[in-house]
């Protein structure tokens, strides 16, 4: 329970200030060990699908940088965990701010990755500053709708409504140079939050054609670009395998956050996945559709229960074997029963365990919050899992913790962090006595005290 400190003692304490409070859950073992399976997993399968670079950088080294970037997060997941959620509203603003003007940078001045600007050059790190706009979209909308959304005032609501919209936009558009599949991440994060906040389904229906509208307008200006794109020379990344084979990648997709195809190569592939005058299968292996055939081959080697790990054939010709493809050589290793299916079942179980706490928690901003963890980190995966295994257009997105990319386990980590604090300290029963409730409730800020009307 929520234990206030003594006042009494303290006399000429501030009257405003907020009370200390402790948890009154204990810690979610459903996401702690959903968290656990996953990095176990990955540590085994990142060595096992990074071939290319034991042979550039060394037997150990990309071992050693993975587990050292995953207990890097697992102390800030357990930091974060230990903060009230209360704290992330002060933020919220500062952390959207610093990752936008830092993405504007990357545009103009970035290091260059695969072909494009995608990073900052800390020396020790490249930091990726796509990856930060992800989590402070979940805060800002978090932030807004914890305000706004429940208000009894019709025109507070709709303000709301149009700021959550008005954000989204923004930020999809300063993602939109990192590849499509992140601005529709952002919008399925803010449709999963406005329906958690019982919005009517004709707003949801607005909004809806909203984003629709929008992503039409964007597919028509990557279709300008890349008829310019198409003019001028393709820009290529050679990667050669450990026998030596030397492979021309046109804009190699990317490592750790989604990547930016030039627009001549992203037309190609979405007209190569929309063409179905040839399967794929008889298809012959190009350079334009070298990584997805690997991928497809590495899982039909895998079959149903896998060659295991360190038999994997395709690894040492799957050029981005260890960030963008990684999930076929899970299937490779593990097979389709549990590579396959077990991994992604890992993933939909923690959205469904945030869902069933965020029905249960008392105050709404809690439930935005683990909502939006949620589902920034379980959509990315589905879209990761959609590529390889062909259902969507070729694109970049890491498979959250298991990709290589610090910047990508980083963020994951706080995003896990950001549930278990909700889980800590947000009250989970109806039925909870009214002190449990009065205290969340002065924990808080007097604007996001709404309670949660889909609480059961």
């Amino acid at each position: 329970m929520y234990r206030k400190e003594n006042s009494a003692s303290t006399p000429s304490a501030a009257p405003t200030a907020q009370p200390k409070v402790t948890p009154v859950n204990p810690p979610d073992t459903h996401i702690w060990g959903v968290y656990g399976c996953i990095v176990v997993l990955s540590i085994i399968e990142l060595y096992s699908a990074s071939s290319f670079e034991i042979a550039k950088q060394g037997l150990y080294s990309p071992l050693v940088r993975h587990v050292g970037f995953l207990l890097l997060g697992l102390l800030l997941m357990y930091g974060v965990s230990k903060i009230h959620y209360r704290h992330f509203k002060p933020i919220t603003w500062g952390l959207f701010i610093l990752s936008s003007v830092a993405m504007v940078w990357v545009m103009a001045f970035g290091q260059v990755v695969n072909g494009a600007k995608r990073a900052v050059n800390l020396g020790f790190m490249s930091l990726q500053p796509a990856e930060f706009i992800k989590l402070s979209a979940v805060l800002v909308l978090a932030l807004i709708l914890g305000r706004t959304q429940l208000k009894k005032d019709e025109t507070k609501r709709n303000n709301g409504l149009m700021w959550a919209v008005i954000a989204t936009i923004i930020m999809s558009g300063l993602l939109f140079t990192q590849g499509l599949t992140n601005t529709l991440i952002l919008m399925a994060i803010c449709c999963s939050m406005l329906l958690l906040g019982a919005l009517e389904w004709r707003k949801f229906g607005i909004i809806i054609a909203v984003f629709a509208v929008f992503a039409g307008f964007a597919g028509m200006v990557k279709i300008i670009m890349s008829k310019t794109a198409a003019e001028k020379t393709e820009e290529v990344t050679k990667v050669k395998d450990p026998k030596g084979v030397e492979y021309d990648i046109p804009e190699a997709s990317g490592q750790s956050t989604g990547s930016r195809m030039t627009d001549d190569t992203w037309s190609n592939r979405v007209s190569q996945f929309f063409n179905t005058d040839v399967p794929k299968y008889e298809q012959g292996i190009n350079a334009s559709n070298l990584q997805e055939m690997r991928s497809y081959m590495a899982q039909a080697n895998g079959g149903l229960f896998g060659v295991f790990p360190g038999n994997s054939r395709e690894t040492s010709r799957l050029p981005l074997a260890f960030s963008d493809y990684i999930y076929a050589i899970i299937i490779e290793d593990l097979g389709f029963v549990i590579g396959g299916v077990g991994v992604m079942l890992l993933y939909l179980w923690l959205l469904a365990r945030a869902y069933m706490i965020a029905r249960r928690c008392n105050m709404m901003y809690a439930a935005f919050l683990v909502t939006g963890c949620a589902v920034l980190i379980t959509v990315q995966a589905l879209f990761h899992m959609a590529i390889v295994t062909g259902a969507f257009p070729v694109s970049g997105q890491p498979l959250p913790l298991f990709s290589k990319g610090g910047t990508s386990i980083l963020v994951t980590s706080i995003a896990f962090g950001v549930m278990l604090s909700v889980s800590r300290y947000s009250v989970r029963n109806k039925n909870a006595s009214s002190h449990e409730l009065k205290a969340e409730a002065e924990a808080l800020p007097e604007e996001l005290r709404a309670e949660n009307p889909t609480q059961f």
